[in-house]
């Protein structure tokens, strides 16, 4: 069965091996360039994406990308669950704030570890219940080949539990998605333009409770041991609104 195609934009294909349970992210060609630059491009992007892919995942949830084979592909588990841009509204409120809670600590984490998302939107964010990660973890277990176990046995316990403030919650894990646009930076500035883009999000698709659903953020963001900074630097952004669109 071929991979079944999920989204095509304009820098890359992402599908689906339901066989493998893998995501298939295929940076594809551009004909506007010399092939031989094309190339060189391609293979620097997927290759800065999976090592950003591989830090975070040791630090948050996200999915752990396989040793690369072809230089312009990554493979990595499929997170199986509820897309936050799509289901963040339906949940009672307080879940709501509890889900925004987590993300602003998971976010105060990678900026720690000065991990820019890029792109830190409820579209990135999935919600993967208990009972759906074990029937994953299952299910990967029975289809990935013995040279991957090392790679599924961490995806597994990732997704085995959530640290909430050292605390597990038994309920649910958010796991972080798509760091095509990533980098690794130091600067307050990155660090708070990565803030705006989720307050944005919220702002346009979560109208109805954003204002609270963004102080549970902040909440969540305080553990940053450069919050205060990345704070203020947010309030210069937006009276910039230079990243307005």
């Amino acid at each position: 069965m071929p991979p079944q195609l999920l989204y095509q934009g304009a820098e890359a294909i992402i599908s689906l091996d339901e066989k493998e349970n893998l995501i298939i992210k295929n940076r594809i060609k551009k004909s506007y360039r010399i092939k031989e630059l094309d190339d060189k491009i391609r293979k620097q992007r997927t290759k800065a994406e999976k090592k950003l892919l591989e830090k975070a995942s040791k630090i948050i949830n996200a999915p752990n990308p396989l040793p690369l084979k072809e230089f312009n592909i990554i493979k990595m588990p499929y997170v199986e669950g509820k897309k936050l841009s799509e289901n963040l509204d339906n949940f009672p409120l307080e879940k709501q704030k509890e889900i925004m809670k987590i993300i602003g600590e998971e976010t105060a984490k990678l900026h720690d570890n000065d991990i820019i998302h890029g792109d830190l939107t409820t579209s990135n964010l999935i919600l993967v219940d208990d009972n759906m990660s074990a029937s994953q973890n299952e299910l990967n277990d029975n289809k990935r080949s013995s040279s991957d176990n090392k790679l599924n046995n961490e995806f597994s316990t990732l997704t085995n539990s959530h640290r909430v403030g050292g605390l597990v919650s038994t309920n649910f894990q958010i796991f972080f998605i798509d760091f095509g646009l990533g980098f690794i930076s130091k600067k307050i500035e990155d660090r708070a333009v990565d803030v705006h883009l989720l307050k944005q999000a919220l702002e346009a698709r979560h109208f109805s409770h954003w204002e609270v659903l963004f102080d549970e953020f902040l909440k969540g963001y305080s553990n940053s041991k450069e919050a205060k900074k990345v704070l203020e630097r947010l309030k210069e952004v937006e009276k910039r609104g230079r990243y307005r669109h």
